[in-house]
């Protein structure tokens, strides 16, 4: 069957440790007083999407990002733990200064020792999608509520992406998203990355 739906992946809104730069992998880290405010504004954004299932990641900081898009929508939000963030070993819980002193030539490739590595990052989290979506009619609109690297490393592998080609990926700011759609030949396509707003439907590509 010929895709037909949308993806929105949807980074949670700030933490505190966000602000500190800190690696929080899948500790359970909750919003802010500003991220809670950032998933209010753009789940009222998101909410003119209609969408039809929101899925999350079951940390915190991504499960009360989508109850603010679920409190709009009246959906119910679907907590799955494949959507976790990335899991980064002994650099959880420390700055970069702190992971840049302790492992000096890791940081720059992001190689965790003991850490989860990116492929199978991507490979859970497109599985996740993969789930979500049985809920979602054609033409409709799945929404996940993740986590920045999850997301990135997810979308890189939905794409059909080389595995060395995950740089060519920017990232994702606190509770901005991205939007997969599916491509004409099979298979999904970026269509927004690292978005805050919404495009007008009447401006089209010169692709379309």
């Amino acid at each position: 069957m010929t895709e037909t739906r949308r993806v929105v992946c949807w980074r949670h809104g700030q933490t505190d440790w966000n602000v500190e730069n800190r690696f929080q992998g899948q500790i359970d880290i909750p919003l802010n007083e500003t991220g809670l405010a950032q998933a209010e504004k753009a789940a009222r954004l998101l909410a003119l999407l209609r969408p039809d299932a929101i899925i999350a990641s079951d940390l915190q900081r991504a499960s009360d990002t989508a109850n603010a898009l679920a409190g709009l929508t009246g959906l119910t939000v679907a907590h799955d733990p494949a959507l976790r963030e990335r899991f980064g070993g002994p650099w959880e819980g420390l700055s970069r200064a702190e992971i840049r002193a302790g492992w000096p030539e890791q940081l720059p490739t992001m190689d965790i020792p003991g850490g989860e590595d990116m492929p199978a990052v991507g490979a859970r989290v497109a599985e996740a999608i993969q789930r979500g979506l049985e809920k979602v009619p054609e033409n409709g609109v799945l929404v996940v509520a993740s986590h920045g690297a999850a997301l990135r490393a997810g979308i890189h592998t939905m794409l059909g992406l080389p595995a060395d080609q995950l740089e060519a990926l920017g990232s994702l700011s606190n509770c901005s998203w991205s939007v997969l759609g599916p491509r004409r030949l099979g298979g999904w396509r970026l269509l927004e990355h690292n978005a805050g707003t919404l495009p007008e439907d009447r401006v089209l590509g010169d692709d379309r």
